[in-house]
């Protein structure tokens, strides 16, 4: 049995029953032992921690005192990380969906309690929290929360001081000030009067307010903000994707104000630090890994030894293609990562230019 002394404090760790002092170890207590003054041993400087048998230990104990399992202090030893967990925070509604599947396309499985906010990930590292989109920025801000997915309207709205470390391009929205078309005079608000403007965005409408010749008055939505004109408003402030809301209540957009989407911050803290600066780099990396790989497909060729020099200009990689001798020395074989965007028109031209066998496949990421 062995003990590990740390500035005259003696942690034992014993095997599965009491042992008395003086009496001999057993094998299993002993390596159990070695292996916790090593793990102590390895996570501290040198000279922090001595191995000292249980004969000379035993003088900081009571004589008479038997030891009992300490199991829990080898796991404590063994599982303790050696850095902070990273807090992410997962949004909750429109924008879960979208991030959920990025991060699983990501290799990035998310465990899902049936009611409970704290998900699981396959990351290790990780300690993730579903919020609201706009407390994800709050809680950003205040630095209780390291990385999280919100909407770059509400970080603009709050005002919050934080680092955008990867727009994911995910639901896409404008946020627009829209009226009911019978208020517009010429496709204009009227100047001679004061209007009413709802909208859950009171610090972005009331800056837009500022802009404008005309006097308006500020109303806060919880919600359903389309619904406001004209009894409740004369014109609104909110996001919309495709308009189809609008269109439906009778508005039509007067203005735009910015443009949003699901992006990944970080606070400045979590940022910059080397704690956790490492696993937050390494999360962008892998997201932006998935998102490179849904604009750009795998486009495999066969092409002859006269057309490869014809085709290989053709094409549009990131670097250049792998080029490899098909079996037998006949034409060459051409792998390629093109974008997905005018791939029909590019099939076609590299057809004609003597390409053969085009397989076309979609990868899962691309690190570049």
């Amino acid at each position: 049995m062995y003990g590990v002394r740390k500035h005259h404090t003696v942690v034992v760790a014993a095997g599965t029953s009491p042992r008395a002092v003086g009496q001999a170890p057993r094998a299993a207590e002993v390596r159990l032992a070695r292996t916790c003054a090593h793990r102590l041993d390895a996570r501290a400087p040198t000279g922090d921690h001595n191995i000292l048998p249980l004969a000379s230990a035993g003088r900081f104990l009571p004589r008479r005192r038997r030891f009992f399992a300490l199991l829990r202090i080898a796991v404590t030893l063994t599982s303790a990380p050696r850095r902070a967990s990273v807090r992410l925070a997962l949004p909750k509604g429109r924008m879960q969906a979208g991030v959920l599947n990025l991060l699983s396309q990501a290799g990035v499985d998310v465990r899902l309690g049936e009611r409970g906010y704290r998900p699981s990930l396959s990351l290790p590292g990780f300690d993730a929290k579903l919020l609201k989109s706009r407390n994800v920025v709050e809680m950003l801000h205040a630095g209780s929360r390291d990385v999280g997915f919100a909407g770059a309207d509400w970080v603009a709205e709050l005002d919050a001081d934080l680092v955008e470390l990867l727009d994911t391009g995910l639901d896409p929205v404008r946020l627009v000030a829209a009226a009911p078309a019978s208020l517009l005079a010429d496709g204009a608000l009227p100047a001679d009067r004061t209007l009413v403007v709802a909208s859950e965005y009171a610090r972005l409408t009331e800056a837009w307010i500022a802009r404008q010749p005309f006097d308006a008055v500020f109303v806060r939505s919880y919600g359903a903000t389309e619904a406001f004109p004209p009894e409740d408003a004369d014109l609104i402030v909110d996001n919309v994707a495709t308009g189809a809301t609008l269109r439906q209540n009778g508005l039509v957009v007067v203005d735009t104000l910015m443009r949003s989407s699901t992006r990944l911050y970080a606070n400045h803290a979590a940022a910059a630090g080397p704690a956790r600066n490492g696993a937050v780099q390494d999360l962008a990396v892998l997201l932006e890994s998935a998102l490179e790989a849904r604009n750009r497909v795998m486009l495999e060729l066969n092409v002859s030894a006269p057309d490869l020099d014809t085709v290989v200009p053709a094409l549009p990689c990131l670097r250049e293609p792998t080029v490899s001798r098909l079996h037998g020395g006949d034409g060459y074989a051409v792998r390629v990562a093109v974008p997905r965007r005018g791939l029909p028109e590019l099939l076609v031209a590299l057809k004609a230019l003597g390409a053969t066998d085009l397989v076309v496949s979609q990868p899962r990421q691309i690190v570049r």
